[in-house]
């Protein structure tokens, strides 16, 4: 299984929401799901100077699979739609192979 850790600086969370309703159809047909998901308060310490608000893990059955996903039509019209307008940064903390 693949899973990714993802910081972002959601800016509109009204759109956020509205992205997440969008692409979890679409990201269901993949096999993928969200583990855990923070809202965040306070970051003691970062890698990066990008503000990060919200921080979730998100997995696929491998890294191909999620390539597919994220390079699907369907997934980057939501994303232009939506994500693009809430999120003001995005930062992928930790990409890796996990045993399911």
């Amino acid at each position: 299984m693949q899973e990714m850790l993802v910081g972002l600086e959601v800016s509109n969370s009204e759109l956020y929401a509205q992205y997440r309703q969008a692409m979890k159809p679409i990201l269901h047909e993949y096999k993928g799901e969200f583990g855990v998901d923070f809202i965040v308060s306070e970051v003691l310490l970062s890698q990066t100077d990008a503000p990060i608000n919200r921080v979730f893990t998100i997995h696929f059955p491998s890294a191909s699979v999620a390539n597919t996903f994220f390079t699907d039509p369907r997934y980057l019209a939501v994303k232009t739609k939506y994500f693009e307008t809430s999120v003001a940064h995005m930062t992928i903390i930790a990409s890796y192979e996990k045993s399911a």
